[in-house]
């Protein structure tokens, strides 16, 4: 039976690891470089929006991001986790843990975070969630979906539950929530079918890289993120019929909080029950391998082997959504790991990777079908 309330030692423990293996910085980490600097304030133009509790996770996590005084970028996009459990408190009620992509406007940053709630959940429940996904589009793919929705709803007025109706003289898309789950429209227009180009590239692009990595999905029609914060794709992962874990891109709601500096942003929220007194602190041993990779091909390989890393316990990190080799070199000499794994285009057509001692520069060629058994016998 799938536990309802986590232990939040467990939690905390498990997030860490996740967010090391798929290369998300903890928020708290980055929260103490930056202590002294300025106290975000909430701003005033998010109180005419309605924010569901994901929503409200969300903004909570962006308020505090801005003390830290960090402008993503495409060039220099921030991956990081949060969670409102924290050493030496008492367990909160619910549990909340984020993965979040700032400044990153490519596939691979949706994709990265829904892998790593993919192996978090896992971790939890030793069970394989679901991934749902969909795409609502940009304001002018919603905007243009209200409308077709509004024209389907007058047409069907007289076969339609009277409740339906009131909901759409409201709310279209409640309505259409509640038509799907009702059963009552099978030919209820989808939103994909008024995705703009911009949106339609963009979700085909994630489409693939999920298939490029092997990660399973589900087409959702029936998935749908309301209220004017969310845009573009959105998903969720099911146990049973249990939501575990919701997720879109959010790059509207970041004009609230840098609105001279905009940028693209997705984030992945998880939410349980969790339990426990004082909450104890979660060991970091500094890692033995840092893995730096270059290009598409290395990055889906990456992906792929942050799984197989954790799973074989690898004193391994990386930060797969950074794409410049000059941040990544730069992140991995922070880290101070004796031993750096390369993969380049080269080495991942060929199915290898390179291992330089950091103190000799010695490299050596390791086969990728050995890997993790050679990485082992090194740490």
């Amino acid at each position: 039976m799938m536990r309802a309330t986590i232990p939040a030692d467990e939690l905390l423990a498990k997030a860490h690891a996740i967010g090391q293996y798929y290369g998300f910085t903890p928020l708290s980490a980055l929260t103490l470089k930056a202590r002294g600097a300025r106290k975000a304030t909430y701003p005033d133009t998010l109180a005419n929006l309605t924010l569901d509790s994901n929503a409200d996770a969300v903004v909570h996590f962006l308020k505090q991001f801005q003390n830290i005084e960090q402008q993503p970028s495409a060039r220099q996009p921030i991956f990081v986790w949060h969670t409102n459990l924290a050493p030496g408190r008492p367990a909160q009620k619910k549990a909340v843990i984020q993965f979040h992509a700032l400044g990153a406007d490519r596939a691979l940053a949706d994709t990265v975070i829904i892998r790593a709630l993919i192996a978090l959940a896992k971790d939890i429940f030793h069970e394989t969630p679901v991934v749902r996904i969909n795409s609502m589009g940009d304001k002018e793919t919603r905007a243009r979906y209200a409308r077709e929705l509004g024209t389907f709803f007058k047409k069907r007025a007289n076969s339609l539950p009277e409740e339906c109706l009131l909901r759409a003289r409201l709310d279209t898309l409640a309505a259409a929530e509640f038509a799907l789950a009702h059963d009552c429209a099978d030919d209820l227009p989808a939103p994909t079918e008024q995705l703009s180009d911009i949106s339609r590239k963009r979700f085909e692009d994630l489409l693939e890289y999920l298939e490029m990595t092997e990660t399973p999905y589900e087409l959702a029609r029936d998935l749908m993120s309301r209220g004017s914060i969310w845009n573009d794709m959105c998903f969720e992962l099911l146990i049973g019929d249990r939501r575990v874990a919701w997720g879109s891109r959010y790059g509207d709601l970041t004009k609230h909080f840098f609105p001279s500096s905009p940028f693209s942003a997705t984030g992945g929220v998880f939410q349980i029950a969790s339990e426990g007194a004082l909450i104890k602190k979660v060991p970091t041993p500094r890692p033995r391998f840092h893995f730096v990779h270059i290009g598409d091909e290395a990055k889906r390989f990456s992906i792929r082997l942050a799984e197989d890393f954790k799973k074989a316990h690898v004193p391994l990190i990386q930060h797969i959504g950074v794409e410049s080799l000059t941040e990544q070199l730069r992140l991995a000499e922070h880290t101070k790991s004796p031993y750096l794994l390369i993969m380049g285009r080269k080495e991942a057509i060929d199915g290898s990777a390179i291992l330089r001692n950091c103190a000799t520069q010695v490299e050596t060629i390791l086969p990728l079908d050995d890997l993790i058994g050679r990485l082992k016998a090194v740490a």
